[in-house]
């Protein structure tokens, strides 16, 4: 895939109304109350929101927002699917469904990082009659946000006819969601075959980092692979083996390469399908003269509980009835060493039960480690980024994806449909 694209400032947007895709995709409190507990994304996007108002732009922001049904008649499938009375299911719920994900809380921590108004338009269609009107009267340097994306049925289809009327909103597209360029949606890739598009600063950065460490890395190039199963890293892992020099595997995934290499695993989890995978992998790190580090001891627990009772034993000799949740003193120490020389460092998935205290030892060893390291330091998004900022070590790293899913598929060599539709330079 071409890493090399048109930014916004290969552009001229002075006096252009400009869509942009940000990731505003952020956690709401769980009581309904529509309050925002974690307003990252949104300042995230703020270096290309500024630097559009700044040139003169009238932007036209759009995103999505959970996982809204914009169908009724699916809603009330979904819903009776997991298990909820068909009866009970009105239509003023589901529209209650899609309230709880409207973007007005977006629109108002926007307006006060911005210290500007941010007008909020739009219904369950995203774009309607007044959308069209508000944003053909919004002035160079104002800035406007559309309702959900995901309201719009044609969003996640990739719609043409839904991404022809956001293109018809603007004169230039700028896409600046990196944890959403995965996803060929109509927001994301399909208003590209209508408007020129070019990425904003986060993604062009996402681009720089984590496009330059695998095309050209400083090396050693060391690769750090957690998480909880191997089936979610596989394509990680093989397209890895062609650029890193040592791959290390820790979390719930090292379980199924202990038992495929005939350990005992427990309780530990364990994908049986994968074990002929884990043995392909091994062998091809070999071939390849690749490290293929993997634990070599692991923290047991009687029970998968913060308050567990916990013993040290061999990778590969987890009792019964135990299970591991986190990698154990001896390979902490050789994770930490294999870091300690590296020339970059592409660390996606945490090392244990990190949201454990007494199970996050592994991971805030490797995190302190990285934070010690002259290496380029890259978290692959997901929980591995959510580890190095719940355990203050954010700040120490060189760059943290923004995207889970996207950094996996990139990681992968996967091309991503909301890069691969932007201009090349």
């Amino acid at each position: 895939m071409n890493y090399n694209k048109k930014t916004v400032k290969d552009v001229d947007v002075a006096g252009k109304k400009v869509l942009l895709r940000c990731d505003f995709n952020v956690p709401l409190a769980k009581d309904g109350s529509g309050v925002i507990t974690d307003d990252k994304r949104i300042r995230a996007a703020l270096p290309t929101i500024q630097y559009l108002l700044d040139q003169g732009a009238a932007v036209i922001a759009c995103s999505h927002l959970g996982k809204p049904e914009p169908s009724f008649d699916k809603w009330v499938k979904k819903q009776t699917e997991k298990g909820k009375d068909p009866a009970t299911l009105t239509k003023e719920k589901w529209e209650k469904s899609l309230e709880a994900l409207c973007m007005e809380p977006v629109a108002k921590r926007l307006s006060e990082l911005l210290g500007k108004p941010v007008t909020l338009a739009g219904d369950i269609n995203v774009v309607n009659a007044d959308v069209e009107a508000k944003a053909a009267a919004l002035k160079p340097g104002e800035i406007m946000l559309l309702q959900n994306t995901r309201f719009n049925k044609g969003e996640t289809k990739n719609d043409p006819e839904f991404a022809k009327k956001l293109a018809g909103l603007a004169d230039i597209y700028v896409s600046d969601a990196f944890g959403a360029v995965h996803r060929a949606h109509a927001s994301t890739a399909g208003v590209a075959a209508y408007l020129p598009a070019v990425s904003g600063f986060l993604i062009q950065k996402e681009l720089e980092v984590i496009g330059g460490a695998l095309a050209a890395p400083k090396r050693p190039l060391v690769a750090i692979l957690g998480g909880a199963k191997v089936s979610s890293k596989i394509g990680v892992i093989n397209n890895l083996l062609e650029i890193a020099d040592t791959i290390i595997i820790g979390g719930g995934m090292a379980y199924t390469f202990a038992k495929a290499q005939g350990g005992q695993v427990g309780d530990s989890l364990l994908e049986s399908d994968w074990l002929d995978y884990a043995n392909d992998m091994v062998k091809k790190a070999a071939d390849k003269g690749v490290k293929f580090l993997l634990p070599v001891d692991t923290v047991a627990a009687d029970a998968f509980a913060p308050d567990a009772n916990a013993q040290v034993v061999p990778a590969g000799a987890i009792p019964d009835g135990w299970q591991g949740l986190d990698i154990g003193p001896e390979t902490v120490k050789a994770y930490c060493d294999a870091v300690a020389g590296a020339g970059t460092v592409i660390w996606n998935g945490p090392m244990g039960v990190f949201e454990f205290e007494k199970f996050a030892v592994g991971t805030k060893a490797v995190a302190e480690a990285l934070s010690n390291t002259d290496a380029i330091t890259i978290i692959g998004g997901g929980d591995s980024a959510a580890a190095v900022q719940q355990l203050g070590y954010a700040d120490k790293m060189t760059h943290i994806s923004t995207g889970g899913g996207a950094s996996l598929e990139f990681m992968e060599g996967k091309e991503l449909p909301g890069v691969a539709c932007l201009l090349d330079k």
